[in-house]
């Protein structure tokens, strides 16, 4: 915490997670998968994607949502994904 401010540091954008979460044959999530890996490819984050076909639990929390892009495992976005808020939030 920055004492001067009463605010939080963010974190360096290599140490965050992107984590996508769609299904097959969705094609808003290519759209979002295209932004991510641009967007992580630059900032140096990490990111992973995964399948609501293959977890249920995903599937009851977005299944209408999806895309869903979450950061460090908290819901950033869903259905676009806008490449500068994105990277605002990785503090790039």
């Amino acid at each position: 915490m920055d004492a001067m401010f009463g605010r939080t540091k963010k974190k360096a954008a290599a140490s965050r997670t992107v984590t996508l979460i769609g299904k097959p044959g969705c094609h808003l999530c290519d759209d979002a998968r295209a932004v991510i890996e641009a967007v992580c490819a630059e900032t140096g984050a990490s990111w992973e994607e995964k399948d609501i076909t293959r977890d249920e639990e995903l599937h009851r929390a977005y299944w209408e949502q999806v895309p869903v892009v979450l950061i460090d495992g908290e819901q950033h976005t869903f259905w676009r994904v806008d490449a500068g808020r994105l990277r605002r939030e990785l503090g790039a």
